[in-house]
């Protein structure tokens, strides 16, 4: 398994898998971003997304965001999405991902949010080590 940064070139796989994750979450509609859009966003220097690939086929992603958080003054990621094909999970593709991010923060710390619901996955972090904590997270878009 290979773990390589997307170009923009990756635009279009990028889109298709996060597509599939929108599926896999019954979020379809909520997925509003074009190619062109994220050709855009991938050559950002605050924007890392990593593509977990078997043998030429993207099958897995993590992405995150450079972040400061002002009350400790220190930068974070701020990991958006982790997510890995249906025929690949359990096969490693995902600590394989984190560890990528890990080693990529160089001792910041590593922040995320994961629904309630998906249980699975917050078996997945707390095997990797993780800490989850509690939070209701507020959402406002003002017209």
């Amino acid at each position: 398994m290979d773990i390589r940064r997307a170009t923009p070139d990756d635009a279009p796989t990028v889109h298709g898998l996060i597509r599939e994750l929108a599926e896999h979450q019954n979020q379809s509609r909520s997925v509003t971003v074009s190619v062109d859009d994220l050709k855009r966003m991938l050559a950002r220097p605050e924007i890392t997304y990593l593509i977990a690939e078997r043998d030429g086929a993207a099958v897995g992603y993590v992405s995150w965001l450079q972040r400061i958080g002002f009350w400790s003054g220190e930068d974070h990621l701020a990991l958006d999405d982790l997510y890995v094909t249906g025929a690949e999970r359990g096969n490693g593709a995902g600590e394989l991902l984190m560890r990528a991010v890990a080693e990529a923060a160089d001792g910041k710390v590593i922040r995320w949010e994961v629904a309630e619901a998906n249980v699975a996955a917050q078996r997945f972090y707390a095997r990797i080590g993780a800490t989850l904590v509690s939070k209701k997270i507020g959402r406002w878009q003002p017209r």
